[in-house]
């Protein structure tokens, strides 16, 4: 048996549409699927589902943020190996069963799925999208896997066997810090690149940024936990390979948009080391809304 995930916080329009991406597959063993979500206006959307379907569960979790509902689910899952998305994506046709494809090897431990664009790659925000999933991401953890590698995940689809983490640290990305954990233990990450999971990204620059510096800031605090990890995300990794970036435009008005998110991306750090160094606010779990991805 396994155990799929939704998390979600305020996102009654999307939800449902996150449900049925899981349910309309034909997964290969049998499963639990869980909404958890501290709203009742996205868990109201999720009992309709219950009624016609009663592998479908709800999860009122306390609010606190995604990695402390995680946390308080773990002991409560039947699964072997647990599946994990949000309440404002969707999955490919066939993405539970690439992803129990990667499980076959008995040593990995955790693997994630590939994130995929849905913004328009015609304006300058879809296209900063398309270029970090398909010339940033996407190349990178195919490289790491191929090598063996250690490889972060994609919160937005990821997975992880039961039995092997109880618990993981709430002040860093949930989706960065258990795959960490698996690999401190001996374990394998792997890359389920044909498990697709559809994305909208911010569509003005302060979500852009505000979104960004989060996520910097969540990496950041694995110097608490892991130094020995050789850092997947890090300012100076965007330097060394961030060059690649250069070969994805095919335009001279994607080049500029090139060329001003490479200043952004600059931006972004800074304010990230700005707010952890100097002003002492480190990355904390909660809930934060991104509305123009809604």
């Amino acid at each position: 048996m396994i155990s799929i995930v939704i998390t979600s916080f305020r996102e009654p329009g999307t939800i449902g549409k996150a449900i049925e991406s899981f349910i309309r597959q034909k997964i290969k063993e049998k499963y639990e699927l869980i909404v958890s979500a501290p709203d009742k206006a996205t868990l109201d959307i999720a009992k309709k589902y219950t009624k016609k379907n009663k592998i479908i569960k709800i999860f009122k979790d306390p609010g606190k943020g995604k990695s402390y509902a995680i946390n308080l689910l773990l002991p409560k899952l039947k699964g072997r190996i647990i599946i994990l998305s949000d309440g404002d994506v969707y999955v490919s046709e066939n993405s539970v069963n690439d992803i129990l494809e990667i499980f076959k090897d008995k040593k990995m431990g955790c693997t994630t799925g590939r994130p995929v664009s849905l913004n328009p790659k015609s304006s300058m925000f879809g296209y900063w999208s398309h270029l970090l999933c398909d010339a940033g991401a996407h190349p990178a953890r195919l490289r790491r896997a191929k090598k063996r590698q250690f490889l972060e995940c994609s919160g937005y689809l990821w997975a992880f066997r039961k039995g092997i983490i109880n618990k993981f640290p709430t002040d860093v990305a949930e989706d960065t810090i258990v795959p960490i954990l698996f690999w401190l233990k001996g374990c394998k990450i792997g890359y389920a690149n044909k498990a697709l999971v559809y994305v909208k990204y911010p569509t003005n620059l302060s979500e852009f940024i505000n979104q960004k510096v989060r996520t910097a800031k969540s990496h950041e605090t694995l110097n608490k936990y892991a130094l020995r990890i050789p850092r997947m995300k890090s300012f100076w990794n965007e330097i060394k390979e961030g060059w690649t970036a250069l070969f994805y435009p095919k335009s001279l008005k994607e080049a500029c948009w090139t060329f001003l998110l490479f200043l952004v991306r600059l931006y972004i750090w800074l304010v990230a080391f700005y707010e952890i160094k100097l002003k002492r606010q480190a990355y904390k779990d909660a809930w934060k809304r991104v509305e123009s991805t809604k």
